[in-house]
This record gives C-alpha cells, sequence and structure tokens, in this order.
C-alpha cells in the first residue's frame, strides 16, 4: 500500500475486501438492515476515518458498529456510542455540533481525528487477531499521514493495545481509564473505557470521566504543553 493522501486511504478502505468474514457479515447487516433503519440504505463497506487532517488529537476506537458506522459510513455515527463521543469533542472544542447522526449532517471537527484498528463491523464486535493484522496497514497510514498528531485517546483496550503496540511499546502497558503512556517523537497516549452503551448505561463511564480525558488531551496538545517525559497512571 502506498497511499499518498488521507483521501486515497479513505478510498483504499471503502473498497477492501481482504477479510471474507467480515465482508460477510458487513453486506449481511447492510441487507437485513434493522426494523428501525429498514428505509434506509446502508454503507455496508469499510468506514475510513473521519475528521481534521491537521489533527493534535487521535481518537482510537476499535471497529465500525453494525448499525451505526457500517449503515452512515462514519466513524461512530448514528449510534448511542457515537453521541457520547461527538457530544463529549463538542464540549471539548473539537467539534462544531454535539449531533452525529449521519455523514451529511454538517458535523466537523477541528483539531481532532477518529479511527479504528479495524475498518469494517465484526460480528459481535470481536474481530479476530487475522482480521486485525490484516487491516493494520490503514491505521499505519492514518497515523504516519497524520503528522501533526500530539496525543492519542484510546477508546477501549483494544485501541489502547494496538496503539501502543504500532509505537512499539514494550512491555506491553496496562489499560486503565486516565492511564497515560509516553510515546516517541513526545507524544502521548491516553487511556478511555469505550463510549459503548455497556459502559455509558452502567455508569462505569460518564461525562464526567470522558471530559476530564479530552480536557487532558487538550491540555498536552497545546504547543505549550511541550509533549510528556514519563509514563503515568491514575491513581488507585
Amino acid at each position: 500500500m502506498a497511499p499518498d493522501s488521507l483521501t486515497l486511504v479513505a478510498e483504499q478502505v471503502s473498497q477492501c475486501r481482504r477479510c471474507p468474514r467480515l465482508v460477510a457479515w458487513r453486506e449481511e447487516v447492510a441487507a437485513t438492515r434493522r426494523a428501525a433503519f429498514r428505509d434506509e440504505e446502508y454503507w455496508g463497506r469499510g468506514v475510513p476515518g473521519f475528521g481534521d487532517p491537521h489533527a493534535t488529537l487521535l481518537i482510537v476506537g476499535l471497529a465500525p458498529a453494525a448499525h451505526g458506522a457500517n449503515r452512515t459510513g462514519r466513524m461512530f455515527t448514528g449510534d448511542r456510542s457515537g453521541d457520547w463521543l461527538y457530544r463529549a469533542l463538542w464540549r471539548a472544542g473539537f467539534a462544531n455540533q454535539p449531533e452525529s447522526t449521519s455523514a451529511d449532517d454538517g458535523l466537523e471537527l477541528t483539531g481532532a481525528f477518529v479511527t479504528s484498528p479495524v475498518k469494517c463491523a465484526p460480528p459481535n464486535n470481536t474481530p479476530t487477531p487475522e482480521e486485525r493484522d490484516t487491516c493494520r496497514p490503514f491505521l499505519e497510514r492514518e497515523l504516519e499521514l497524520l503528522t501533526e498528531v500530539r496525543v492519542l485517546v484510546a477508546l477501549g483496550a483494544f485501541g489502547f493495545a494496538e496503539t501502543a503496540r504500532w509505537f512499539g511499546i514494550r512491555p506491553k502497558p496496562k489499560f486503565a481509564h486516565g492511564a497515560e503512556v509516553a510515546l516517541p517523537g513526545d507524544r502521548t497516549l491516553i487511556g478511555s473505557y469505550h463510549v459503548s452503551q455497556q459502559n455509558t448505561f452502567t455508569g462505569r463511564l460518564t461525562e464526567d470521566m470522558l471530559d476530564a480525558v479530552f480536557s487532558r488531551a487538550r491540555d498536552l496538545g497545546s504547543p505549550s504543553a511541550g509533549g510528556r517525559n514519563a509514563d503515568t497512571s491514575p491513581p488507585t
């Protein structure tokens, strides 16, 4: 793969059919549809990253949701997880609006980019290691092209582990909400519980907790922050 722009990466993601199980699942979901969306045409393809090409903040999830991004064609769009994420980004000043309902709803990100290690919706939200590795070059190329990124927020343990892995962090850092890891290039990785309903409905992740993560990310990504020099973890 030798794309020279995020636009080209997006085109390649949307055209990719390398993982038969994922292709079959995303297309089956798009064909059968959920009753609430039966009159909509699903995207049903790989979902590229979305946001500001000059972002200082990169948000790394897991994979598109079957009836969210797999339906709308934009990361974290059209489901309750996206509602939580983009409201938080709006409160932190990274988004121009709190709503994220469709790819043409006018949402714009400033200083932030949203992506995932796996670009197709997986059955049970669980990609196989082979699917993860097959999809990996897309995330790697996005990271290479987003040259101004200073802070990476990983939503969930999967994204946290994949980001640390790409940067060659050894030993594998322990995931926790609010955990921070110094990365090469004077960057910082911050862990956050995923914005899944499993976490938000149970109170494991609150709006205040999510706001604190993005406030910290904004502080670290500001020109005056000067990066980090050590790993830290939240107090126990």
